[in-house]
This record gives C-alpha cells, sequence and structure tokens, in this order.
C-alpha cells in the first residue's frame, strides 16, 4: 500500500505544472528523445550506405500493396533524404518530450496507436504506387495528442504546449489537406486522429 501512494503521488506531483517533479519529468524526457533523433540519422546514414532509398523502399508503406503492409511500424524510422529528417527532427524532439513527460507507459502506448491508426489509415486509402516513410505521421499525432490532452484532462499547459508549437509551424498544417503530391497528407491526417484516440484512450483519471 506504501509503495503505491507514493508512486501515484510522484506521477501527481509529475503532473502538475511548476512542480519538481514536473520539471525532472520534463527534463528525462528531453534528454530520452533527444538520444531517439540520432539513432533516425544513424538509419539514415544506413541507407545511404546501402544507396539511397533501399531502405525505405524495403521497410516503407505501399499502399494497398501486401508487401509495404511491414511499413505500418517501419516507415516512421526511415526518410527521404536529409532534407526530410531534418525538418521532422526538432518538432518531434519538442512535441516528444513533452507527450513523453505526461508518462513513460502512456507513451509507448499512444505512440503505438498513432503509429497503427496513420499507418494502416495510409495503407488503406494512400496513393497506389507510392512508398510512404517518415515520422510525420507521428509528429502529428503528438499535436493531437496535446491539444486533445489539454481539454479531456483540463491540463491547460499541454493545451498551451501544442497551441504554441502549432504557432511555430502553422504552415506544416495545411499538410493535413492534399496540397502537395508529395507528401502523404493522409498519413498528416491519420496521425493527428490517432494522437485524439490516444489522448482520450489513455487519459490520465
Amino acid at each position: 500500500m506504501g509503495y503505491g501512494w507514493a508512486a501515484g503521488a510522484s506521477t501527481d506531483e509529475a503532473g502538475r505544472f511548476g512542480t519538481d517533479g514536473f520539471y525532472a519529468a520534463l527534463g528525462r524526457a528531453f534528454v530520452t528523445m533527444c538520444a531517439v533523433v540520432p539513432a533516425l540519422f544513424l538509419i539514415e546514414v544506413i541507407d545511404v550506405a546501402l544507396g539511397p532509398g533501399t531502405l525505405d523502399v524495403a521497410g516503407g508503406i505501399i499502399p494497398h500493396s501486401i508487401e509495404g503492409i511491414d511499413g505500418i511500424l517501419f516507415s516512421p524510422f526511415l526518410h527521404d533524404g536529409w532534407e526530410h529528417l531534418y525538418g521532422n527532427a526538432v518538432p518531434l524532439i519538442l512535441l516528444g518530450t513533452f507527450v513523453l513527460a505526461g508518462g513513460v507507459r502512456r507513451f509507448i502506448w499512444s505512440t503505438v496507436l498513432i503509429m497503427l491508426v496513420a499507418g494502416i489509415g495510409v495503407w488503406f486509402i494512400g496513393e497506389s504506387g507510392t512508398v510512404v516513410v517518415g515520422a510525420s505521421g507521428v509528429i502529428f499525432g503528438y499535436l493531437g495528442l496535446l491539444l486533445a490532452r489539454g481539454l479531456v484532462e483540463r491540463s491547460w499547459w499541454n493545451f498551451a504546449v501544442a497551441l504554441f508549437i502549432g504557432l511555430l509551424y502553422w504552415y506544416q498544417l495545411f499538410n493535413v489537406l492534399p496540397t502537395d503530391q508529395r507528401i502523404s497528407w493522409q498519413g498528416h491526417l491519420l496521425g493527428l486522429v490517432g494522437g485524439v484516440l490516444a489522448a482520450i484512450f489513455f487519459r490520465r483519471r
């Protein structure tokens, strides 16, 4: 009983803005996300060494193709060149930090749900003959998660963070619409939906 109470108290403190537990959780989450991004760069180095696009074709989502269904799990770790990866790195660190600070278990389950919703959706409604890669779906998922979490948990801190980052990257929000044939708007839109669902399913009660 004593251990359970202490763990619950620690979790509550970490969720309250301005507490020592909150800043400690935020710091740990930031360090963790900063460690994730170099791993993505390493994967891109391997892809370039094998021949640009080799891993993308092998692990990307190929809509309507059985061969490309495994990309639902692998595509968020792959990118179409350095520019694509650079564009995703900073928002992934920022949004991922605040999502992870809400709890490791919730972060993992939320990320899995976002990947599944975005990936399966892209496989069903994406353009045939294309290869879809990138962490953008997960990024939009984290954005949707923070916005929805601010509402369902009445956590105005999460809502404010998502709103602030949304203002920083407002021009990217148009990518949930079919404005560019080279961009998988389906992955962005469905990632956003997956994030909202994650905020509802894994909300703190």
